[in-house]
């Protein structure tokens, strides 16, 4: 007799992609000051929000430590850097205060947000099974509306001047809704018109 087998998949209303992301207020700790914050009170600014799965681990200082310390990059272009996992905000402080060269943060230029009831985590469906982050990364636009996403296993991490080079094609196109960027542009490549003319003219160029 053949057992019937199920699975189970979580559903969302619509894709992230292109939807308003979910706002929240949490704790978080920003400048060794406990703080508190809200998604939305960053309308007006892009946003790259990226989750982690625990303090005092491996992988996810070198994360943490690029962004901060490229950060000036990003305020640079109207962008603001959040990070989150599921620690508390306690346990946030205790690592900003421990020295990067003993697996610590040493202080931030951005804020570090506590997801302690996993809620964040949960609405922009990265929470695992075991109730850990994955390392997802999220590109959320001036009118709050997510404009990227990119979710990694636990074991390797992301890539700061990729971020930086998708936040820039995302600020290009906004500029200039009649173009459109092709594959690794970066600023100073040419575009493309999106119609069957303006990318013949493209390809044509190449």
């Amino acid at each position: 007799m053949r057992r019937s087998l199920s699975t189970r998949v979580q559903a969302f209303d619509k894709p992230l992609i292109g939807s308003v992301a979910p706002d929240f207020k949490a704790n978080a700790v920003f400048d060794q000051e406990f703080v508190e914050l809200s998604l939305s009170q960053y309308r007006g600014k892009y946003v790259i929000l990226f989750f982690y799965p625990l303090d005092f681990t491996f992988v996810c200082p070198t994360e943490i430590t690029a962004f901060s310390d490229r950060y000036k990059e990003f305020k640079d272009l109207n962008t603001e850097v959040l990070g989150v996992s599921v620690d508390s905000e306690f346990t946030h402080l205790a690592w900003i205060q421990t020295d990067r060269k003993e697996g610590g943060l040493g202080d931030l230029s951005y804020p570090l947000v506590a997801d302690l009831k996993k809620e964040i985590s949960k609405a922009f469906g990265v929470l695992t099974n075991d109730g850990i982050a994955l390392r997802g990364l999220f590109i959320i636009d001036k009118e709050g509306v997510i404009q990227h996403a990119t979710v990694n296993n636990l074991a390797f991490g992301r890539s700061v001047d990729e971020t930086k080079r998708v936040l820039q094609a995302i600020q290009y196109v906004q500029s200039n809704p009649d173009e459109v960027c092709p594959a690794g542009w970066k600023p100073g490549d040419k575009t493309m018109k999106p119609d069957p003319k303006g990318s013949k003219e493209y390809f044509a160029a190449i």
